[in-house]
This record gives C-alpha cells, structure tokens and sequence, in this order.
C-alpha cells in the first residue's frame, strides 16, 4: 500500500457518509483490516455539514470519502458540504452512475479524486428500460387501468398493441447501461441503431449487433423506439427537443432512463399531444419529486419514480465499486473509475 502521500497514520482513514447498508459486513470485515473505516453518522445536508468538521477535529483528517446511494438529501455536493474534506482528502467516492449532483471541477481542483460507479448500477438501469419499451408497445398503464376498473379490454388504444419483433431501438449513449440494454432488446428480435460521440471499434458492434448512426438526427429518423442512455451533462441538457421530436417517425415511441433534463419537457408534451410520440416511457423527470402533473396524469405515459437501479444487485454493486476504487487509488495510486473535470 501506498504511504507516501499519506499521513504518517498506520492506515489512510476512509469515512463513509452514511451506513452501508448492501455492501456486506465480510466485506467491511476484510476492507477494515487495510483501512481505518469508519461512517459518518449524518443522513442529511444539515448534519453533515455539523457533524463531518466535528468528526476530523475529533479522528484527524480524512483520506477517503464514500458518498452511498440515496444522494437527495444531501445534493449538492460542493465545497459548502464538503469543505472540511480540504486539504487531505484525495478520493472521494459515489455509488451513483450520474454525477451532475457533484462540483467535479472544485473537488478536482482541490486535488481529490472523483469517481463514480461504472457498472454497478448498468444492467439494473437496462432491465428499466426494456420494461419501458415492453410498457410502451403493450400500453401497459392503460391496460391496468381498464382490468381494475372492471372494462377489461373495451379502453381504448388497447388493441391491437405493438410488437417489439421487427422494431428499430435507437440508443442514445452507447455506454455500460446501452450495451446492455442492446444485448436485451436482440432476445426480442429487435434491430439496434445506436449514435454516440464516437463510433465503437468494429468487433464491439458486431458484439451487440449494432449500427452506427452518425449524426443524432440520422438515428432518430431510423428508428421505432428512442432510449436515452446518455449522461447529463452541458453538451446533453436538452438534447431531445423540438427538432428532435420533428426528426422521428410518427408515431414512434421515447423511453428515458438516463436523465429527466436530456429530453426538454415541454417539447416532448406537445410531441406527445400532437400524436407524434405515441408514448413516452419515464423513469427520469426534470425537478423530482416535484415533477410537471402532466407527467404523472396522462395515458401516453408509462411512468417510474427513478427506479432504474435500485435494486438489491445493484445497491451492493455500487457501494462495492466504492470502496474498491479507494482500495485501488492507494495500492496503485490510480484508482478505478476517475471522472475528468469538465473543461
């Protein structure tokens, strides 16, 4: 292990915002042999702004940080939250894919690493996003609706339903969560287009029976069903707006498991209104929990409260890919899965 650039404690002092809850306790049993570890008793902004200068006065100063599932309470992270972190901390580390809740560019330029979770949370995210596909085709919503209110199958729009088999999926994003979420949608004898900012070497394509489109518009105007797979970020906020909408076929479906802020929502309400968009499937929105009524109300959309990777797979994926890439930053001096800072 690395002790050069740690302080002359036996082992560098790793502190988790929170209890793990999914990690398993071998796991901590053995991670706790290699590290001073322990958790920051603080599940709230609020607290942990008391509570994390209070615990370094008390402990020392922290080498590692660990952010769990379950960031809403304590968004954002920025040096109003973390400042106490400053100047000895060098990693901190989250269990969530995204990463638009963290000041990435302040924690870099105050020499921290942050890393976020690359896999973990991938196929669980997938798994969401073909039952968004599989809901929109079949107009699943509608259909409960009818069976609990006693009209079985007399709704309207129930019949005849859409077939995946036959379908082009455009995927957006052609990362962890679209790779997998391609290798799902072939089982249903689906035909995949993806567009990312580079093309994928030619062997990865044929992995995953995709095509390139080169252009976002070009894959819109291809495809049957659009996913949303990309991270937010400036070049992606609003990535699916009027134009968009205007490029895709009639009548063509948009699932969006990625982010609520990609996909401009009042340009995808008229979409869906005008008929263009037979039907959206969301398990993102713009200002969770606090999300446009629409949303929530309309009979074209197949809606999730942001349950893409929350599963129990998931969760201990993630808080795992965690600790590992501290583990790894401090054997190696690099760790696992670092993001760049913006510019």
């Amino acid at each position: 292990m690395r002790t050069d650039d740690v302080t002359q404690r036996a082992k560098p002092r790793v502190v988790a915002l929170g209890e793990p809850k999914f990690v398993g306790d071998d796991y901590l049993k053995a991670f706790s042999e290699e590290f001073d570890y322990s958790v920051l008793e603080a599940y709230n902004r609020e607290q942990t702004k008391k509570l994390l200068p209070v615990d370094i006065e008390r402990n020392g100063p922290v080498d590692a940080f660990i952010i769990r599932m379950g960031t809403t309470p304590y968004e954002p992270f920025d040096a109003d939250l973390l400042q106490a972190l400053v100047p000895d901390c060098k990693i901190v580390t989250s269990a969530s894919a995204g990463y638009n809740e963290f000041d990435v560019d302040w924690m870099i330029r105050e020499g921290m690493y942050f890393c976020n979770t690359v896999d973990a949370v991938a196929e669980a995210t997938a798994d969401m996003a073909m039952f968004l596909i599989l809901a929109t085709l079949r107009n699943t919503s509608a259909a409960e609706k009818s069976a609990k209110a006693g009209t079985w199958q007399i709704a309207p729009g129930l019949i005849p339903a859409r077939d995946p088999a036959g379908l082009t999926l455009g995927i957006v994003g052609m990362g962890a969560i679209g790779k997998y979420l391609a290798k799902k949608a072939a089982v249903f004898n689906m035909s995949i287009t993806y567009h990312n900012r580079s093309q994928l070497p030619a062997d990865v394509e044929a992995k995953y029976s995709a095509v390139y489109s080169p252009t976002l518009h070009d894959l819109l105007s291809k495809s049957d069903i659009v996913s949303v797979n990309c991270p937010l970020n400036a070049s992606t906020t609003g990535l699916i707006a009027e134009a968009e909408f205007a490029a895709m076929k009639d009548e063509s479906f948009l699932v969006n498991t990625a982010r609520g802020a990609i996909v401009d929502e009042a340009a995808l309400k008229a979409a869906l209104e005008s008929g263009k968009i037979a039907r959206a499937g969301l398990d993102v929105l713009c200002d969770e929990p606090n999300v446009d009524p629409y949303f929530l109300q309309s009979d074209r959309v197949i809606v999730q409260p942001h349950m893409g990777g929350l599963t129990d797979v998931a969760f201990r994926k993630a808080e795992r890919e965690c600790f590992e890439n501290i583990r790894a930053y401090f054997e190696t001096g690099h760790p696992n899965s670092p993001v760049k800072a913006s510019s």
